[in-house]
């Protein structure tokens, strides 16, 4: 008897997080589209230095969650502002040149996150290895970037996309299972930091498939 209350008590946990974590994924992205409209006429300068100040808030956010949820909530949501505001002119561009490529990519980065998501959360196997060749590889990711701004790589824009794509498969995997596993409420909004920035990259990484193939 105090086996099966316990594994109930481990189930109501898990549903709690899983809605609280995905209900802040949500928020977050309607942050980040408020964000991406207010600074739809930014230059890309500006985008970069709202690059750099999201990413601040992100770090911010690490070490408020240990200390207060509320204050880690509100990290979120201006992160996924600031976010928002930074990717604005790329999303500009795309709108302007290629409005179908935007919404193809919504709807891939939504199936996506689905089905990878739904995979992680379900499998039983430890996918701690998998974390960690993802990381590497998502670090010889931006390497590879790096070198294709200075020498011209042949379809370097498309393996970079595809490439991206393969490893944040794994991401998603992997943060999944670790909502999945996960039993303190007070991680929410790390976790659903974690799953926002998968959908985002994924999002990029088909905006810049779906908008070459115009």
């Amino acid at each position: 008897m105090d086996t099966a209350l316990t594994t109930q008590i481990e189930r109501d946990q898990s549903r709690a997080l899983f809605g609280q974590t995905m209900g802040l994924v949500a928020v977050t992205a309607g942050f980040f589209a408020l964000g991406a409209y207010l600074g739809r006429d930014l230059s890309y300068g500006a985008g970069w230095l709202c690059y750099i100040a999201a990413f601040a808030v992100l770090i911010g956010l690490n070490f408020a969650a240990a200390k207060s949820e509320q204050l880690a909530i509100g990290l979120l949501f201006g992160f996924g502002v600031l976010i928002g505001v930074g990717t604005a002119p790329v999303i500009a561009y795309y709108t302007s040149t290629n409005p179908q490529a935007v919404w193809q990519a919504g709807g891939a980065t939504a199936l996506f996150i689905a089905g990878f998501g739904a995979a992680g959360y379900a499998t039983r196997r430890d996918l701690s290895g998998l974390a960690r060749v993802s990381f590497w590889a998502l670090l010889l990711l931006i390497l590879f970037g790096l070198v294709s701004i200075f020498v011209r790589i042949p379809n370097g824009a498309l393996i970079y996309s595809i490439a991206g794509l393969v490893i944040f498969a794994g991401l998603v995997l992997v943060d999944f299972q670790r909502l999945r596993r996960t039993r303190d409420i007070r991680a929410a909004p790390l976790l659903a930091a974690s799953i926002f920035l998968d959908a985002l990259n994924v999002f990029l990484f088909f905006l810049r498939i779906f908008g070459n193939n115009r």
